[in-house]
């Protein structure tokens, strides 16, 4: 693994969620294999399985009697000539934005497992990354649900139980199922945001600004 090195995150923390556009009316005209023509707002189109159109609906499959279609996150099968009317809003696009502190790095609180702890996020981190006492403190039983391994610190080589938390949560942003590591001893201070989290975020720089944004 490679040596955890840390960056803050910053406690000025902001949350925005921004609806997307909307599509409000789709008619199925026409069924084939792993085709379908779909009516969307009043347009035409000859979609094939796994395509997705301008307006956001896609084909997830299809056969002579019905068509799987996936409409801004809400995924149902449609027979021919069904005419579905509503509003179909696309999910709000939740973003977390960091500001550093003044000392040019960055730090927020957070929670897992529903406990709230004090985040460092560390980009050449693997994984979101805890030390024995921290892991205690959050229920975390490393030793019976872990498996065994080794990293390297700024210390040297220490012994270390990779583990699953059930829930990782920054802002609004919150992920199931991610992988961490528990490292004997006190290292690190606080809880390092890993790749394991972060890489299944959109992320991007605006200057001294870090986005964060939760994909669906």
């Amino acid at each position: 693994m490679k040596a955890l090195v840390a960056l803050l995150l910053s406690p000025l923390l902001m949350v925005f969620a921004t609806a997307a556009s909307a599509v409000e009316e789709v008619v199925v005209m026409a069924l084939f294999k792993d085709r379908a023509v779909v009516v969307i707002d009043g347009t035409q189109r000859m979609l094939t399985a796994g395509e997705t159109s301008p307006e956001g609906v896609m084909l997830v499959a299809a056969d002579s009697e019905a068509a799987v279609l996936d409409i801004n996150g809400e995924r149902s099968s449609y027979t021919l000539g069904s005419h579905i009317g509503g509003v179909y809003a696309a999910p709000a696009l939740v973003e977390v934005q960091l500001w550093p502190n003044r000392g040019g790095m960055y730090l927020t609180s957070g929670v897992i497992n529903g406990i709230a702890v004090d985040f460092l996020v560390d980009t050449g981190a693997t994984l979101v990354a805890m030390n024995s006492g921290q892991a205690k403190r959050l229920g975390v039983d490393y030793r019976l649900n872990g498996k065994p391994a080794q990293v390297s610190t700024a210390s040297g080589i220490s012994p270390a139980f990779h583990v699953e938390l059930e829930t990782v949560k920054v802002g609004d942003v919150q992920l199931r199922n991610i992988g961490a590591v528990v490292i004997e001893g006190n290292y690190p201070e606080k809880v390092l945001l890993g790749m394991s989290f972060l890489g299944r975020l959109e992320m991007r720089r605006e200057g001294n600004l870090m986005v964060l944004r939760k994909k669906f």
